[in-house]
């Protein structure tokens, strides 16, 4: 069982940057594939980053370069920081564990607005 909580959303300006951030609790973090999602309003789920156990990184187009997701395995702790948020960054952010199955944290509103 791995359990998420996500934390870091919030409020920002076009330009801006924020950090979240996703405890694990789980006895096996060393070997699970993370990830976050995000969820604008109307739209599907889709592909932020992920990192796997061995540091791996994939980025969605929209992201790359702007975004980076990285992971403390001794905090048990994924990280995404966004640096020069877009309006159409605004969603809700979901951390995203794989081990046997696929598990989902309750996520955290971002909003880049003027």
């Amino acid at each position: 069982q791995v359990q998420l909580v996500e934390s870091g959303g919030g409020g920002v300006q076009p330009g801006g940057s924020l950090r979240l951030s996703c405890a694990a609790s789980t006895t096996v973090f060393n070997l699970l594939t993370m990830g976050w999602y995000r969820q604008a309003p109307g739209k599907q789920r889709e592909l932020v980053a992920t990192i796997t156990s061995g540091g791996s990184t994939n980025y969605a187009d929209s992201v790359k370069a702007r975004f980076t997701i990285s992971r403390d395995n001794a905090k048990k702790t994924v990280y995404l920081e966004m640096n020069s948020l877009k309006p159409e960054d605004t969603a809700v952010y979901y951390c995203y564990a794989r081990w046997t199955t696929n598990y989902w944290g309750q996520g955290t509103q971002v909003t880049v607005s003027s």
